[in-house]
């Protein structure tokens, strides 16, 4: 797999400053110890650089990794397909344009009028200042119109972290890809509202969730993919309002349970060929279940 990122230096001639602006936005912003092929291309008489990542996530975040915790098999899906497949009702940020820069950057706000990226704030106050000279007002519309001047939607926000990319806002973690409101994860992606967790993807409104995929509402879960308002769950599939489960299939209102597929017991053997039969499914495209 593979990500495109595209840096919009604005500039046709290519000086020792724009390389070392255009690398020391991937030190910021990217992170990532990886070889970069770098491509040119001339469009409206901007030149664009395309840097083509042999990574498609940042380091540490391995889907090969995240996929052999939950389903046991190495993952086949490229980040489009993973986000169109599993997160495709998630509500994640917008990418919208700087409105002091023109760069892309994304937001969790997408109805705002104007927006400036985190980095950008700071090279503002450089370049104009945010005080403003005091002028004579004489309503509060006037007041407004003035403040709808300087009043920028903050992109980007990401604080105490490291490695985060197309996120917004993230706070105190690790190797973050197109999520938010999320914090105190590690190596997560297409996830909102994820707290305490590690190994996340496409996950709502959870905390303490670890090699899970699809998780919501919940909280305290491992290895499990499809979970819905539950707490304590490991090695299962398709489970909602239920705790304490381990090694189960497509239940719900039950706790205490093991080898369990649609509130039915089963022996671990036969529960364990089905589970096989499962994953085929939910990573196949049109795979049945078979009897």
């Amino acid at each position: 797999m593979q990500l495109w990122y595209e840096i919009l230096l604005g500039s046709n001639n290519i000086d020792a400053k724009c390389w070392q602006e255009l690398f020391c936005v991937l030190k910021r912003y990217l992170g990532w110890r990886a070889e970069w092929h770098i491509h040119l291309c001339l469009e409206q008489g901007t030149i664009h650089y395309y840097i083509n990542l042999p990574k498609a996530l940042p380091s540490g975040l391995g889907l090969k990794e995240f996929f052999s915790g939950i389903f046991g098999q190495k993952n086949h899906l490229t980040l489009d397909q993973l986000r169109d497949k599993f997160a495709f009702d998630i509500k994640l940020p917008t990418k919208v344009n700087d409105s002091t820069t023109g760069e892309v950057t994304y937001s969790a706000m997408p109805n705002a009028e104007s927006y400036i990226k985190n980095g950008n704030i700071a090279q503002y106050e450089r370049d104009k200042g945010w005080i403003l000279k005091k002028k004579d007002t004489k309503s509060i519309d006037q007041i407004i119109q003035i403040w709808k001047t300087i009043n920028y939607t903050t992109t980007e926000r990401v604080y105490d972290s490291e490695n985060v990319v197309m996120s917004d806002p993230i706070y105190n973690s690790t190797n973050v890809y197109a999520s938010t409101n999320c914090g105190n994860c590690k190596n997560i992606l297409f996830c909102d509202g994820t707290y305490d967790s590690e190994f996340a993807i496409a996950c709502q409104r959870s905390t303490g969730i670890n090699f899970c995929l699809r998780v919501d509402d919940s909280n305290s879960c491992t290895n499990s993919y499809n979970i819905i308002c539950c707490s304590k769950i490991s090695n299962s599939f398709f489970i909602q309002d239920a705790s304490n489960l381990n090694e189960c299939m497509f239940c719900s209102h039950i706790s205490d349970r093991e080898y369990c597929i649609a509130n039915m017991q089963y022996e671990r053997e036969e529960y364990l060929f089905i589970k096989q039969q499962v994953i085929k499914w939910i990573l196949g495209s049109h795979a049945k279940i078979k009897s």
